[in-house]
């Protein structure tokens, strides 16, 4: 524990470095688009957007450097997870929810094929999904979710039980497991840098160490001047909150992560793991992981799931005892990895909206738009949100009509805001406490339906 990097900013800054920065904003300006946000969601949206129609003079604002923020912290789980299908379904229909999940479906092939076209190498493979169960109970809700999935479209979901899952990964007590192929591993900051030098490329002006104070109608004040543009785009995802106005907009959950030392070969014999899927597993407080390009397993959860008034952490630092749960599920996945050193641990924040739904929308009347709360589910979901503010723009200019895009149930989707503090961090505290309890009680009872307090977590929650 003592030879582990806590926090600067994420293992993936740790091996590839922190981008030369650039230039803050100078002063006043003005532009055809201004971006607020240097993360993916901004970056893929200001590429689509200056792709679709070159002569746009489009300004983006970051804070500190692009992929600061959860585009530089993640998983580097690229797959057609969308945070608030069921509930879309529920609202507009079962096949809207359809076309919402091909959409995402497709999302993975897009962005590995923009990263090809680019010459963006992000350590990409397409593995899939691999997600376990370890109990009855999370056998039952894996059973369900994969029945889910394929009454939504996706025909190509495999279920597996205990010998097949061993087949593919080793994980200690896994009696069970589903995948799907639309998933692939990446090296996040890999993408990210390549995405902005993409950009810039294209002729789009971004703008470092430029904090966005408040957000108006054709206006993006910034300590160092104002952006003036008819159409100002929020990509802030867990930074919304930083915003004037924004605090109870959407809550900026933590996720912490570990990376390890690199693994040996003889380690990789004992564990498998050779087709690189992402593996996730069915517990309500959930954990991520992949097996990296250089031989490492990187794996996250929730640790400490939200501080007090929307505060975010200090470059990634995390506390040592949620450094020290993520090694406990490493280590009970893989027991003959006791031991082995823990390179790299940090932290990040995800958006996540009253309802958990992420969403997309273009305010016709003011120009204002907006995507993200996409409930750690990001990485392939601001492409498509990329797109779908392209389409709503080019709409809304009179360059296009809808789009299948456009149409999508996600779009303008309204939710109503957090509750103030202390009442925020009181239900967020207990409601992850009551998914620990629901967990062990699952283990320990080993029934087959999901423990009471979980459900009663998720009815509270709004999930």
């Amino acid at each position: 524990m003592s030879s582990t990097v806590n926090g600067g900013i994420s293992f993936w800054y740790a091996q590839e470095g922190t981008p030369a920065p650039r230039e803050p904003l100078p002063g006043d300006t003005t532009a055809d688009i201004c971006i607020v946000g240097g993360g993916y969601t901004g970056l893929w949206t200001a590429y689509y957007l200056k792709k679709a129609v070159p002569f746009l003079d489009i300004t983006l604002l970051e804070a500190k450097f692009c992929g600061y923020g959860a585009s530089g912290r993640n998983g580097g789980w690229l797959y057609n997870g969308i945070a608030g299908r069921d509930r879309y379904a529920s609202l507009h229909g079962h096949e809207a929810a359809v076309r919402l999940q091909h959409a995402m479906n497709d999302t993975v092939g897009e962005v590995i094929r923009v990263a090809a076209e680019e010459g963006i190498d992000a350590d990409i493979h397409r593995g899939g999904v691999l997600e376990i169960a370890h109990t009855p109970a999370q056998l039952a809700r894996l059973k369900h979710f994969h029945a889910l999935d394929i009454a939504f479209g996706e025909k190509d979901r495999e279920l597996y039980g205990a010998r097949e899952t061993a087949d593919r990964i080793r994980v200690t007590g896994a009696v069970g497991s589903t995948w799907t192929p639309h998933g692939a591993r990446i090296h996040p900051v890999k993408l990210v840098k390549g995405l902005a030098a993409a950009v810039e490329a294209l002729g789009v002006t971004i703008h470092e160490s430029t904090p966005v104070t408040e957000i108006k109608p054709k206006h993006a004040i910034t300590p160092y001047g104002t952006v003036r543009a008819p159409y100002v785009l929020r990509c802030t995802e867990g930074f919304t909150a930083t915003l004037t106005g924004q605090r109870r907009t959407w809550l900026p959950m933590n996720s912490s992560m570990i990376a390890t030392e690199p693994l040996t070969d003889a380690q990789w014999e004992t564990i498998g793991w050779n087709g690189l899927e992402t593996l996730g597993d069915m517990a309500h407080a959930y954990m991520y992981a992949q097996r990296t390009a250089d031989g490492r397993i990187a794996l996250g959860g929730r640790g400490v799931p939200y501080r007090y008034g929307s505060r975010t952490d200090n470059d990634g630092r995390t506390q040592p005892r949620t450094v020290e749960a993520l090694r406990d599920i490493l280590t009970r996945f893989f027991p003959s990895l006791a031991g082995i050193g823990i390179a790299h641990a940090w932290s990040g924040v995800l958006g996540v909206p009253r309802d958990w739904c992420a969403t997309v929308t273009l305010d016709r009347t003011t120009g204002l738009g907006w995507a993200g709360g996409y409930v750690g589910s990001g990485v392939a979901t601001t492409n498509l949100a990329a797109r779908t503010l392209r389409d709503l723009i080019q709409q809304d200019s009179g360059q296009s009509g809808p789009t299948d895009l456009t149409t999508l149930p996600w779009v303008g989707h309204k939710v109503r805001k957090w509750e103030p503090e202390p009442l925020r961090w009181l239900g967020v505290q207990a409601m992850y406490a009551a998914y620990r309890t629901a967990d062990h009680r699952e283990t320990t009872t080993h029934r087959a339906t999901t423990d009471r307090i979980a459900t009663l977590a998720d009815r509270l929650s709004g999930r």
